[in-house]
C-alpha cells in the first residue's frame, strides 16, 4: 500500500518583494546619514550642526524612500492592472485563440501538443485570467506590486538605518566623531549584507562585501569634500 507523503517548502523567492524594499530603505539609511554626519564633520562644524544635519537627513530621507517606492511601485501596479484588463477583454472576444496561446506556450516549455492543450483547458477551466496572467505574462501573487507595502518598508527601514549613526554621532566625544562614526557604519553595513543574505537565502561573502565597498567609497568621498569645503571657508 503506497502512501503520499506531502512537505511544505519556503523559498526565498516568496520574500523578493519586502525585502528589497527593506535592504534598500536601510543601507540608504545608513550610508546617507553616515556620509552627511562625516561630511558635515569632517568641516569642523559644532556638534549642534552635525546633530542637525542628521535628523534632517533621516527625516527627509524617509520621506523621499517612501514617496520614491510608492510612486514606481504604483507604475508597476497600474501596467499590470492595464494587462489584466487587456487579457480580459481578450478572454471574451477569442476564447479560443487565447486557448491556444496557452498551448503554444506549454508546448515551448516541453510538453507535447496533446498534452499542452489538455492542461490549457483543464487550466482555462479552472480560472483563465490567473493561467494567462502567471504563464503568459508572469504576473502572480509573489510578483504583485504591492505599492503601500513597498513605501512603508523603505520608510521604516532607511529611519532605523539612519538613526545607527546619528546615535552614534551623538554618544561619541567630538574628538574621535568621524572615526566611532566611519568604522560602526562599516560594522552596520556588514551586518545588513548579512542579515539580508541569511534571509534571501544568498551567500554571506558576497553581500557584506558588495555593501561595506560601497558604504566606504561614499563616507570617503563626502568626507573629503567636507575637509576641502570646510578648508576654504
Amino acid at each position: 500500500m503506497s502512501r503520499l507523503h506531502t512537505h511544505a517548502e519556503r523559498h526565498a523567492f516568496e520574500r523578493i518583494g519586502w525585502l528589497r524594499a527593506a535592504v534598500l530603505g536601510a543601507n540608504d539609511g545608513i550610508v546617507s546619514t553616515a556620509s552627511l554626519i562625516l561630511g558635515v564633520a569632517a568641516a569642523e562644524a559644532s556638534r549642534g550642526s552635525v546633530l542637525t544635519a542628521g535628523i534632517a537627513a533621516l527625516v527627509g530621507g524617509a520621506m523621499s524612500m517612501a514617496a520614491g517606492e510608492y510612486v514606481s511601485v504604483s507604475s508597476q501596479s497600474d501596467t499590470e492592472k492595464a494587462d489584466m484588463a487587456r487579457e480580459t477583454r481578450e478572454l471574451a472576444e477569442d476564447p479560443e485563440a487565447e486557448l491556444e496561446e496557452l498551448q503554444g506556450i506549454y508546448v515551448q516549455r516541453g510538453l507535447d501538443p496533446a498534452l499542452a492543450m489538455d492542461v490549457a483547458k483543464q487550466l482555462t477551466a479552472k480560472d483563465p485570467l490567473k493561467a494567462h496572467l502567471r504563464d503568459e505574462l508572469g504576473i502572480s501573487e509573489v510578483h504583485a506590486a504591492r505599492p503601500i507595502q513597498a513605501a512603508v518598508t523603505s520608510a521604516a527601514t532607511f529611519a532605523v538605518g539612519a538613526a545607527l549613526p546619528l546615535l552614534i554621532a551623538a554618544l561619541v566625544p567630538a574628538t574621535s566623531l568621524i572615526l566611532a562614526v566611519s568604522v560602526s557604519t562599516l560594522l552596520f553595513l556588514a551586518l545588513l549584507g548579512a542579515a539580508g543574505a541569511r534571509t534571501g537565502g544568498a551567500k554571506m561573502g558576497a553581500a557584506i562585501v558588495r555593501v561595506t565597498f560601497w558604504g566606504a567609497l561614499a563616507m570617503g568621498v563626502t568626507t573629503l569634500i567636507g575637509k576641502l569645503t570646510g578648508t576654504v571657508v
